[in-house]
């Protein structure tokens, strides 16, 4: 079974930094998509970034670009968020999921991350 565990949430202040880890477990990841997603109180769960893992293709949502980066471990089954620049609308449950070529997603149960001063 597959299973996908996010980390690295935490309280930060504006201009700040913080880096969410993810990990996926329980298949061979060849040919997979890992993504991060958020989702603000009140706010609809939206894609921050993705990235393939047989591909070095990323994408990112306009709000983010410039600020946080996606990237891989030496493990295709690891993925980083990078956030810089940090800003109180960044504010929200992060979410990491993993895709398999039939489009099957799996999701962890979130980690926190507060911008304020």
């Amino acid at each position: 079974q597959v299973q996908v565990v996010e980390s690295g949430g935490g309280l930060v202040q504006p201009g700040g930094s913080l880096r969410l880890s993810c990990t996926a477990s329980g298949a061979t990841f060849t040919s997979w998509v890992m993504s991060w997603y958020r989702q603000a109180p009140g706010k609809e769960r939206e894609l921050v970034a993705n990235i393939f893992s047989n591909s070095p293709t990323t994408n990112y949502a306009d709000s983010v670009k410039g600020r946080f980066t996606i990237s891989r471990g030496s493990a295709k089954n690891t993925v980083y968020l990078q956030m810089n620049s940090l800003k109180p609308e960044d504010t929200a449950v992060y979410y990491c999921s993993a895709r398999n070529v039939h489009n099957i997603e799996y999701w962890g149960k979130g980690t926190l991350v507060t911008v304020s001063s």
